[in-house]
C-alpha cells in the first residue's frame, strides 16, 4: 500500500475509536444550550436575580423559555431558587458548581473578544 493510503487508513480507524467523555458531553449538553451561558454570565456578573431581572438582562429570551432553562440549570445543581421565608421574593443565584464556571465564561469572553468584531454582534 502507498504511504498515502497508509495514512488514510490510519485516520479513519483513528476517527472510527474516538469517542467523546460521557462528562464533556454532558457539560457541553448544559452549557451548549440556548441562553444558559448568557444565564450564567448576568448570574455571575451580578449575582442574585429575581426572574424578571434575568428577563431583562437576556431580553430575547421569552419567559417560557427562560422558566424551562432555570429549571433544567437547577436540576443540574448549577442554579438554585431561594424562597425567602419572610415574603414572595424569589431569587435565582449560582452554587458552588455554577460559580466553578466563572474561569470558563471569562476564557469564552476572551476568546469572543479576539474573534469577533462589534460589528459581527
Amino acid at each position: 500500500m502507498s504511504e498515502m493510503m497508509l495514512d488514510t487508513v490510519a485516520d479513519t480507524t483513528a476517527e472510527s475509536q474516538f469517542e467523546l467523555c460521557p462528562k464533556f458531553e454532558k457539560t457541553f449538553s448544559i452549557l451548549g444550550k440556548k441562553w444558559n451561558g448568557l444565564i450564567i454570565d448576568v448570574l455571575l456578573e451580578d449575582g442574585p436575580q429575581r426572574f424578571k431581572n434575568l428577563a431583562r438582562r437576556v431580553p430575547k429570551c421569552s419567559d417560557r423559555v427562560l422558566v424551562v432553562r432555570l429549571k433544567e440549570l437547577e436540576e443540574n445543581g448549577i442554579v438554585s431558587r431561594v424562597t425567602h421565608a419572610d415574603s414572595a421574593l424569589i431569587e435565582y443565584r449560582l452554587t458552588a458548581k455554577g460559580a466553578d464556571l466563572r474561569q470558563v465564561m471569562n476564557t469564552v469572553h476572551n476568546w469572543s473578544d479576539k474573534w469577533f468584531s462589534p460589528a459581527q454582534c
